[in-house]
């Protein structure tokens, strides 16, 4: 299953500056760039029900899931996606793929050997190809195949639509060795990450013409080489099949048929209920339901202790049924119509149920952690102070424990941008940024600038009577009730920015402002409706109030109705409507909207939306002051500006775990004085529209492992640079922070031919970048896949690249009633 945010690893972007100073970093004990030993830690193992061969049934179809039918099979170009990764892994080579401790291992199904035969006065790479290995249409592989891959992707000739070419623009010549077994790859510059290449490689039928390879590969792949071939592509039922292959010299793939079938998310607990899917990679939710599902095995027919109507007590069930068969006909049909619906959804829920106790839930890491990204190329994350106190006021270890904690997996923080836990070559270099504390971080931001009162002082070079200020105070006027006078609200249509309450403190207030409006109401002889019905009677008690001098609680900013959402790139904020007994109402609106949703995911106001100050409609006695503006409340500012930034989350019903680790950071924020206004986006402009385009302050959104940081990694964190035009380019730093020594450190070890030596260079950029805090690495994914519990070598793979020759029922009677389920 995909995740929102996460970037395509092979999609170079343009470039763009970030008006950083070069050198400005101060590093504290730059952890990382000792040569001490790499750090000794285990990742997590894979989970995928390993079982022999000889123990693996013959024969029977396997229905993998996929998010959507690949948009192309060449892996090189802009659009390929995890789909096309995930089919052509079946069909293609693959030279080097990672193992399960996420190094690149030499695969004797297409290479008897690979290695570097000279070093000077050129690196020379000589592979001695498997003599076994051939094409589908019965030809060898070999070094024209090579060549024309190299000609495709070194990006002389634009006329290959690529959308990436690392490492083959540094291939001088490729020829054939001493005989046709052997390829010769001579570099114009030493390339450490030479395994890198190749992979996957394409016959020359694909990459010898430009034709050929902008359009021969996007639909079909009629020449492969691997266990599978492409049997056909269904559009109008989203399936991908794969057949075994009858040319395939390596072991023989235990399946008949492999069937790639588009399911989106939130379809999938469904489609392995009803047997249309045997592998499916899925989301906590529907990982407790098949948990559930097995746990419940036993139950002997009793009624489901979750799931519709479980929740229902025996004093609400009777009630329901007293409804039913009451003699108010009219509450006994809607009675009834509710009860069977619940009876109805009860059922299905049932039988979903039974069908998932059929599946196993694998799980481990996925090779890909989640980041937060703060952008730097302007606003206040343009003053690396600022980025460093953002840091140092998240507990990694608590968002962890958020996303891993309940899934029984090692909630533990991520140390480096450049490695995983396990890899060789990581270790934790986030010393070189500092642990979490929330006084540094203060601190920083006093150093910075912004200070508790900023948000209300006027620039520094603001004068009085100034065009600035004249222009305030006509909007004021327009907005007013047209007497012209300073009443309070003239500029209650000032544009601003909320401040969230601690959650405590919201609590108590609010309880606290519900007993005065509830004392207030009685004495008015007021029920809860009228006082509730206030809400829709702003403009009244508008008015009034201002002739009692009364500022009415909760009436600046309902709950769960705040202003409507306007174009983040402007930073702007909505307009918001303030009673309050001082001309100063305009300024004391500065902390009190938020553009964010008022609701948490299960309808309840979430505890950074939660309205300070009371419940809405209540009132306040005569002389009571309106809330205090941000300063006074712990929002810092500067010139007249609350120090608030926009975060950006994905709203769709499968990045529910994005947004609980962005409720939590906004919060960790907040107890710093900084401010977020939460943006929720759809799913599929997040990325795109938000993140690559930069429009946004902080975001949250996850990078592929990778075997070759130096090559993989530079684009992510190379500095950005200034276009022709004027504008700025940034290959895949969607941050828009670097620094010239973090480049010069990847360009060293993408060189540097001994690979201690490079890890070395490795951790060096890693401690640079996390001292420049552009990206904050939180947690390595999880990975949940729900697979049928017959079925063997598939599941939860981490870094490892699947076998897919080895898949398949454990025996010919599981592999039948599979078969049969299907049917």
């Amino acid at each position: 299953m995909s995740h929102v945010g996460v970037p395509r690893g092979t999609v170079r972007k343009r470039r763009s500056l970030a008006l950083l100073t070069a050198g400005v970093l101060t590093i504290p004990a730059l952890a990382g760039c000792s040569s001490d030993g790499e750090e000794t830690s285990r990742g997590v193992p894979q989970d995928i029900a390993r079982t022999a061969r000889p123990a693996v049934a013959d024969g029977s179809t396997v229905n993998w899931a996929v998010d959507a039918l690949p948009a192309t099979f060449n892996a090189f170009q802009a659009d390929a996606d995890s789909a096309t990764t995930r089919i052509t892994g079946a069909l293609l080579p693959t030279l080097f793929p990672m193992d399960e401790s996420g190094r690149p291992k030499l695969n004797p199904d297409y290479l008897e050997s690979a290695k570097i035969i000279e070093r000077e006065p050129k690196q020379v790479v000589l592979y001695k190809l498997n003599q076994q290995a051939v094409w589908s249409d019965g030809r060898e592989i070999g070094a024209p195949d090579f060549v024309a891959q190299w000609r495709a992707l070194r990006g002389k000739d634009s006329a290959f639509w690529t959308a990436r070419n690392s490492g083959y623009e540094r291939i001088d010549t490729i020829e054939r060795g001493a005989d046709d077994l052997q390829v010769r790859v001579t570099f114009s510059k030493p390339y450490a990450d030479w395994r890198s290449l190749f992979s996957p490689l394409y016959p020359k039928e694909i990459t010898g013409t430009p034709d050929a390879f902008n359009d021969g590969a996007r639909t079909t792949l009629k020449n492969t080489a691997g266990p599978f071939v492409l049997r056909g592509v269904s559009k109008s039922q989203g399936t991908v099949t794969l057949a075994r292959s009858p040319r395939w010299w390596g072991d023989k793939a235990k399946l008949d048929t492999l069937v790639f079938r588009a399911v989106a998310a939130e379809d999938r607990t469904e489609a392995l209920a009803d047997g249309t899917v045997d592998v499916a990679d899925i989301d906590a939710a529907t990982a407790d339901r098949v948990t559930l599902a097995r746990r419940d095995r036993g139950s002997n027919g009793q009624p489901l202790a979750h799931g519709p109507g479980s929740a229902t007590t025996p004093a609400a069930a009777l009630r329901s049924w007293a409804l039913a068969h009451g003699s108010d006909e009219e509450a006994a049909e809607i009675a009834q119509a509710a009860r069977e619906k619940n009876r109805k959804a009860v059922v299905a829920y049932t039988a979903e149920q039974k069908a998932l106790r059929d599946f196993a839930v694998r799980k481990s890491l996925e090779p890909a952690y989640t980041q937060l990204a703060l952008n730097g190329e302007s606003g206040p994350l343009a003053d690396d102070r600022v980025r460093r106190a953002v840091a140092r006021a998240l507990d990694r270890e608590e968002l962890a424990r958020t996303v891993l904690g309940p899934l029984g997996l090692p909630a533990k923080p991520l140390g480096s941008h450049l490695a995983l836990e396990g890899q060789p070559g990581y270790k934790d270099g986030s010393g070189a940024l500092g642990d979490q504390n929330t006084k540094e971080a203060q601190a920083l931001l006093a150093d910075a600038g912004w200070t508790r009162g900023g948000a209300v002082q006027p620039p520094k070079d603001t004068k009085a009577g100034s065009e600035a200020e004249k222009k305030e105070e006509d909007e004021g006027d327009k907005g007013g009730e047209g007497d012209g006078s300073d009443a309070e609200g003239t500029k209650s249509d000032k544009k601003a920015k909320s401040e969230e309450a601690g959650q405590g403190t919201e609590e108590k207030a609010g309880q606290d402002a519900e007993d005065t409006g509830g004392k207030k109401a009685e004495k008015d002889g007021e029920d809860s409706a009228a006082g509730r019905e206030k809400a829709d009677r702003a403009s009244e008690d508008s008015a009034a109030s201002r002739d009692e001098g009364l500022y009415i609680v909760g009436q600046d900013n309902k709950p769960g109705s705040h202003a409507p959402a306007q174009a983040v790139s402007t930073g702007g904020a909505s307009a918001v409507h303030v009673l309050a007994p001082a001309r100063t109402a305009a300024g004391q609106s500065a902390a009190l909207l938020r553009q964010a949703g008022a609701l948490g995911e299960d309808g309840a106001v979430a505890a950074q939306d939660k309205q300070p100050g009371g419940a809405a409609g209540a009132y306040a006695p005569v002389g009571t002051a309106a809330p205090a503006p941000a300063a006074a409340k712990g929002q810092l500012g500067k010139d007249g500006k609350a120090l608030t930034l926009r975060f950006v989350l994905p709203s769709g019903p499968g990045s529910q775990s994005l947004r609980s680790v962005g409720d939590k950071i906004a919060v960790m924020l907040e107890k710093i004085g900084i401010g977020t206004e939460i943006i929720k986006v759809p799913d599929e402009s997040y990325f795109k529209d938000h993140v690559a385009s930069g429009v946004y302050d902080l975001a949250l959104y996850s990078w592929p492992a990778t075997a070759y940081p130096a090559t993989d990694g530079r684009p992510i964190y190379a500095k950005p640079e200034p276009a022709t035009d004027g504008s700025l380019l940034v290959e895949q730093n969607y941050t828009r922070v670097g620094t010239d020594h973090i480049d010069q450190l990847f360009d060293q070890a993408a060189a540097e031919l001994d690979e201690k030596a490079a890890r070395e260079l490795m951790k060096q950029a890693d401690a640079r970048i996390w001292a420049a805090a552009g990206s904050i690495p939180l947690f390595q994914r999880p990975q949940l896949v729900a697979v049928d519990k017959k079925l063997a070598n598939v599941g939860a793979f981490g870094f490892a690249a699947p076998r897919y020759q080895d898949i398949g029922f454990k025996n010919r009677q599981a592999a039948g009633s599979s078969a049969d389920r299907k049917k």
